[in-house]
């Protein structure tokens, strides 16, 4: 086949042929552009090193600094013509500084490779997400907190099986959400902790006869301490693995709460009014308010899911030290932290706008024999019956009700004692909804005084 015929079946992009295949294929400038403010960093921390072992010039080390500072500059104000020819950030910013400062900008990789360099900037910018999203999952937890507070005795249905169960309160649903998004937090701050060594100086894969310090740059850019086994420095990308696994989890829960959204918005549920900023309406029917941006959070979750699987297919069959295919661990990674960024935002404004409705909460709650426990509870403690026997005998008052139709504070002493003859007049004062959640007093329980208990917790917690 012809080099003609060849172009043709590959399409007007590759109209060039097989080099420009090559060099779509092997750019990574188009997306790693994003780690240029890490990269320029790792760069002037490096260079500063290099001068305090005496392997360059302070004089040359100085001019090399300055001149990394006006190509950021350059970057951040967008007058830098970024080239896919030169492949990465890495030396697109060193292209431009040699042609900034000449002849010292050759001397700014010495002692290093671009393989410990990209793996340091790449730890620094995913270093920088696990903070923003820290700060991120901080802010919804404040948020979830200020409905914990305000509904913290209100009464709602708890649900298995999305069917009523027990009831329970608006502030402690809203602070089982703290607790999750409390996990979140742990594992983004464990994994920052153990990502935090340096690659820089594992050079190429075997580190460096330079002599170097190591230690000084690490602790520039702030680290704890350097790597120690310079092929796992530039092999690893368990980092970028943690983060996007961290991210997932944290997605999942967000997902859970954006479905709950969904539903309780409904006309059917109205357990919550969504504020106009976080809703649409219908092209067609004008009595819509369609919760999208729960929907879009939603579905959002599916590529940070997407991300996770897609590196750790990557890194899966690598040996060590570096191969091109760790390429591809950044793309997903970048459009993970956005969507996770982008997923808390949302939700922190949906929670911090959104009314809960307290009597259609409260009258749900009470639906659904949702007392049934309690009356079981108070057999088993008042008359000191076995409990499988009460839940028997409760089963059969659930029945009757069922067959009157009506709920199990509405039968008659009469009633009660035509399935089981010893009940007196005192069951009567555990079925109201609000004397079921308020004797929840077990640690962690859903009576009103955990809920302020945990809120407050909570609250020293994020101080």
């Amino acid at each position: 086949m012809s080099d003609t015929s060849s172009n043709q079946m590959w399409g007007g992009r590759f109209a060039a042929g097989p080099d420009a295949i090559m060099e779509a294929i092997n750019a990574s400038i188009g997306y790693d552009q994003r780690m240029a403010a890490q990269d320029i960093a790792g760069s002037r921390a490096h260079a500063a090193m290099l001068a305090a072992t005496g392997i360059i010039t302070d004089s040359d080390a100085d001019t090399i600094r300055e001149g990394l500072l006006t190509v950021l500059s350059e970057i951040e104000t967008g007058r830098f013509e970024f080239s896919t020819a030169l492949e990465d950030i890495h030396m697109n910013v060193e292209a431009r500084l040699k042609q900034i400062i000449g002849e010292p900008a050759g001397r700014l990789h010495t002692a290093r490779s671009r393989n410990d360099q990209v793996a340091t900037d790449f730890k620094l910018w995913v270093r920088d997400q696990i903070d923003a999203a820290i700060d991120g999952i901080k802010a919804l937890i404040t948020a979830l907190i200020g409905q914990a507070e305000i509904g913290s005795d209100w009464v709602m249905p708890g649900f298995t099986h999305l069917q009523t169960a027990q009831p329970v309160t608006w502030g402690h649903h809203m602070m089982a959400y703290v607790e999750m998004l409390g996990r979140d937090l742990s594992r983004f701050q464990d994994a920052r902790k153990r990502m935090n060594e340096c690659p820089l100086g594992a050079a190429a894969l075997a580190g460096t006869s330079f002599p170097i310090d190591r230690h000084m740059t690490a602790a520039a850019l702030g680290f704890d301490r350097p790597s120690a086994n310079s092929l796992d420095a530039v092999a690893d990308r368990d980092f970028a693995l943690d983060f996007l696994s961290c991210a997932s989890i944290c997605a999942m829960h967000l997902s859970r709460f954006a479905e709950e959204l969904v539903i309780w918005s409904s006309a059917q549920f109205r357990f919550v009014t969504m504020s106009d900023k976080w809703s649409t309406g219908s092209s067609i029917m004008p009595q819509k308010r369609n919760p999208d941006a729960a929907e879009l959070l939603r579905a959002k979750i599916g590529r940070i899911f997407g991300a996770n699987v897609a590196l750790m297919t990557v890194m899966k069959g690598l040996p060590l030290a570096y191969s091109k295919d760790m390429q591809e661990d950044k793309e997903q990674v970048f459009d993970a932290a956005d969507s996770l960024m982008l997923a808390l935002a949302a939700m922190t404004g949906m929670v911090s706008d959104m009314t809960g409705n307290r009597d259609a909460l409260a009258a749900a709650a009470g639906s659904g024999f949702s007392t049934a426990t309690d009356l079981a509870d108070w057999l088993v403690r008042e008359l000191n019956m076995p409990f499988r026997d009460a839940h028997h005998v409760t089963g059969s008052l659930v029945a009757l009700a069922e067959s009157k139709g009506c709920d199990l504070p509405d039968l008659t002493l009469a009633d009660m004692k035509s399935v089981h003859g010893p009940i007196t007049e005192a069951v009567f004062d555990v079925l109201g909804v609000d004397k079921s959640v308020a004797s929840r007093m077990s640690y962690g329980g859903t009576a009103p005084a955990q809920v302020v208990t945990q809120i407050e917790r909570w609250k020293k917690v994020l101080e």
